[in-house]
């Protein structure tokens, strides 16, 4: 699905359509859950860009890491707050993805639950491919058509298929939904090389479920991290996958 917008009207839907984003409780939480999934392929130091920061909750994490994180979004409320939480804060772009040009390199380039939104992903697959230092590598996630959430939901006729747009895909602006060998293909198509492919978190319930259980009995930590430690044997249903690209 694709949305060939005016480029002027692209970035006006974009920062209409933040204006009343908002994230579940389960999304925060998978944002430390993506950094230990994704740690042992990233650089310990280098530049580093992160492409789309939300309000900053990975940047924060990022940024212990790095030591400073240049960030590119098109959205001001969510630089304006990103900005406000970082300690040592490097170069913020206001700008849409395809319009971002630099002449700086990057040894890690974060695209995170950012693909699903964009018009052409393979162009902007392309775009962080040019980004990328020498032995640099861009760290790719999305959410994933295949999860046990979704699969289960396709068993109850709540959705057509497993990558059927939700209405909250939709009402956040999604415009596909990904499963490993599409994200994959479009990687590809972008001319980037597959270092490392991976799943984030086995999912077995929706987001507003995990919400509605946090802080009790049920979903205890030792649970949380149960789910986190089957998504490397059941990478295909977990919540989110990631691909760990390179240069060709």
């Amino acid at each position: 699905m694709t949305d060939a917008r005016p480029k002027d009207i692209e970035f006006a839907y974009v920062n209409d359509l933040v204006k009343d984003y908002d994230e579940s409780e389960f999304d925060v939480r998978m944002r430390g859950w993506m950094m230990r999934a994704m740690e042992p392929w990233m650089p310990s130091t280098g530049a580093c860009l992160q492409m789309g920061c939300y309000k900053g909750d990975l940047t924060v994490l990022l940024e212990e890491r790095f030591g400073q994180i240049d960030v590119v979004d098109a959205a001001e409320r969510f630089l304006d707050v990103t900005r406000s939480r970082l300690k040592n804060p490097g170069t913020f772009h206001q700008t849409l993805f395809e319009d971002f040009v630099t002449d700086k390199r990057y040894d890690a380039v974060f695209l995170v639950h950012v693909l699903e939104h964009v018009v052409d992903p393979v162009a902007t697959l392309a775009s962080i491919g040019r980004l990328l230092a020498p032995g640099g590598r861009a760290f790719i996630v999305v959410p994933n058509g295949h999860a046990a959430s979704r699969r289960i939901a396709v068993a109850m006729g709540l959705i057509e298929h497993c990558t059927s747009l939700t209405p909250s895909d939709v009402k956040h602006g999604h415009r596909r939904t990904y499963v490993l060998d599409t994200l994959e293909s479009d990687a590809r198509k972008a001319g980037l090389k597959v270092a490392h492919r991976g799943g984030i978190f086995f999912k077995p319930l929706a987001n507003f479920q995990f919400d509605a259980l946090f802080g009790g009995e049920v979903m205890s930590d030792a649970y949380l991290e149960g789910c986190f430690q089957l998504g490397f044997t059941y990478p295909d249903l977990t919540a989110s996958i990631f691909l760990v690209l390179e240069r060709e």
